[in-house]
Protein backbone atom coordinates (compact mmCIF):
# COMPACT_ATOMS: atom_id res chain seq x y z
CA UNK A 1 0.00 0.00 0.00
CA UNK A 2 1.64 3.31 -0.65
CA UNK A 3 -0.42 5.69 1.97
CA UNK A 4 -1.85 5.28 4.86
CA UNK A 5 -5.34 7.23 4.18
CA UNK A 6 -7.29 8.18 6.80
CA UNK A 7 -11.17 7.21 7.08
CA UNK A 8 -12.50 10.84 6.80
CA UNK A 9 -9.38 11.43 4.08
CA UNK A 10 -11.16 8.21 1.84
CA UNK A 11 -14.48 9.04 2.67
CA UNK A 12 -13.68 12.73 1.33
CA UNK A 13 -12.07 11.23 -1.85
CA UNK A 14 -15.21 8.84 -2.45
CA UNK A 15 -17.37 12.47 -2.60
CA UNK A 16 -14.18 14.06 -4.61
CA UNK A 17 -13.83 16.37 -2.03
CA UNK A 18 -9.89 16.60 -1.99
CA UNK A 19 -7.18 19.14 -2.29
CA UNK A 20 -3.42 18.69 -3.61
CA UNK A 21 -2.93 19.75 0.38
CA UNK A 22 -5.08 16.31 1.10
CA UNK A 23 -2.57 14.50 -0.85
CA UNK A 24 0.23 16.53 0.77
CA UNK A 25 -0.72 16.17 4.22
CA UNK A 26 -1.19 12.00 3.72
CA UNK A 27 1.84 11.97 1.64
CA UNK A 28 3.60 13.45 4.74
CA UNK A 29 2.75 11.12 6.94
CA UNK A 30 2.55 7.71 5.21
CA UNK A 31 6.22 8.59 2.97
CA UNK A 32 8.31 10.49 5.75
CA UNK A 33 11.36 9.27 4.05
CA UNK A 34 10.67 10.00 0.52
CA UNK A 35 9.02 13.46 1.34
CA UNK A 36 12.28 13.93 3.32
CA UNK A 37 14.47 13.93 0.72
CA UNK A 38 12.23 16.25 -1.68
CA UNK A 39 11.70 18.42 1.01
CA UNK A 40 15.59 18.40 1.86
CA UNK A 41 16.67 18.76 -2.00
CA UNK A 42 14.29 21.82 -2.14
CA UNK A 43 15.70 23.36 0.92
CA UNK A 44 18.45 23.02 -0.65
CA UNK A 45 17.95 24.97 -3.75
CA UNK A 46 16.58 27.63 -1.22
CA UNK A 47 19.66 27.89 1.02
CA UNK A 48 22.50 27.50 -1.83
CA UNK A 49 20.41 30.00 -4.31
CA UNK A 50 21.07 26.79 -6.96
CA UNK A 51 18.40 26.16 -9.30
CA UNK A 52 18.99 22.14 -9.07
CA UNK A 53 19.72 19.86 -6.69
CA UNK A 54 19.73 15.82 -6.50
CA UNK A 55 20.19 13.22 -3.89
CA UNK A 56 22.89 10.78 -4.54
CA UNK A 57 23.12 8.90 -1.39
CA UNK A 58 21.17 5.70 -1.14
CA UNK A 59 18.13 5.20 0.95
CA UNK A 60 19.17 3.82 4.41
CA UNK A 61 17.23 0.40 3.94
CA UNK A 62 14.39 -1.17 1.79
CA UNK A 63 11.72 0.35 3.59
CA UNK A 64 12.67 3.89 2.78
CA UNK A 65 13.73 3.04 -1.38
CA UNK A 66 9.86 1.79 -1.52
CA UNK A 67 8.60 5.28 0.17
CA UNK A 68 11.01 6.92 -2.74
CA UNK A 69 9.70 4.68 -5.37
CA UNK A 70 6.16 5.34 -4.30
CA UNK A 71 6.44 8.23 -4.69
CA UNK A 72 8.49 9.11 -7.74
CA UNK A 73 6.30 6.16 -9.32
CA UNK A 74 2.60 7.83 -8.54
CA UNK A 75 2.12 10.54 -11.40
CA UNK A 76 -0.54 11.76 -8.98
CA UNK A 77 1.99 11.76 -5.81
CA UNK A 78 4.59 13.16 -7.47
CA UNK A 79 2.11 16.28 -9.42
CA UNK A 80 1.38 17.60 -6.13
CA UNK A 81 4.76 17.67 -4.52
CA UNK A 82 5.50 19.60 -7.38
CA UNK A 83 2.70 21.79 -7.16
CA UNK A 84 3.23 21.95 -3.60
CA UNK A 85 6.89 23.22 -3.62
CA UNK A 86 7.09 24.87 -7.34
CA UNK A 87 9.59 22.75 -8.94
CA UNK A 88 10.25 20.34 -11.22
CA UNK A 89 10.86 16.67 -9.58
CA UNK A 90 13.47 14.02 -12.12
CA UNK A 91 14.05 10.86 -11.03
CA UNK A 92 17.23 8.31 -11.98
CA UNK A 93 17.67 4.57 -10.59
CA UNK A 94 16.26 3.74 -6.91
CA UNK A 95 16.79 6.72 -5.49
CA UNK A 96 18.45 10.05 -7.48
CA UNK A 97 15.64 12.53 -6.87
CA UNK A 98 16.38 16.01 -8.40
CA UNK A 99 14.57 18.69 -7.54
CA UNK A 100 14.91 22.01 -10.28
CA UNK A 101 13.25 25.48 -9.19
CA UNK A 102 11.31 27.38 -11.98
CA UNK A 103 14.16 29.82 -12.91
CA UNK A 104 16.63 26.24 -14.32
CA UNK A 105 17.91 25.84 -17.38
CA UNK A 106 15.78 23.77 -19.46
CA UNK A 107 18.70 21.98 -21.07
CA UNK A 108 19.85 21.09 -18.02
CA UNK A 109 16.38 19.65 -17.00
CA UNK A 110 16.36 17.59 -20.60
CA UNK A 111 19.87 16.51 -19.77
CA UNK A 112 19.26 14.82 -16.54
CA UNK A 113 16.16 13.09 -17.81
CA UNK A 114 17.53 12.00 -21.13
CA UNK A 115 18.56 8.71 -22.13
CA UNK A 116 22.36 9.40 -21.60
CA UNK A 117 21.84 10.79 -18.44
CA UNK A 118 20.08 7.90 -17.44
CA UNK A 119 23.17 5.41 -18.62
CA UNK A 120 25.65 8.36 -16.99
CA UNK A 121 23.83 7.25 -13.81
CA UNK A 122 24.59 3.60 -13.97
CA UNK A 123 27.31 1.76 -11.97
CA UNK A 124 27.77 -1.40 -10.69
CA UNK A 125 26.75 -0.16 -6.94
CA UNK A 126 23.38 0.97 -8.52
CA UNK A 127 21.95 -2.41 -10.00
CA UNK A 128 20.83 -3.75 -7.51
CA UNK A 129 17.68 -1.31 -7.29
Amino acid sequence: MSLNVPTALLERAERGDVTDADLVACMKTSLPYAWSVISGLVAETAESGSDFADNQIPPPDEQARGQLLRLMASDAMRRATERHFGVRIAFQNCHRAAVFTAQADEDRYESFVSARGQLMNQSPELRNC
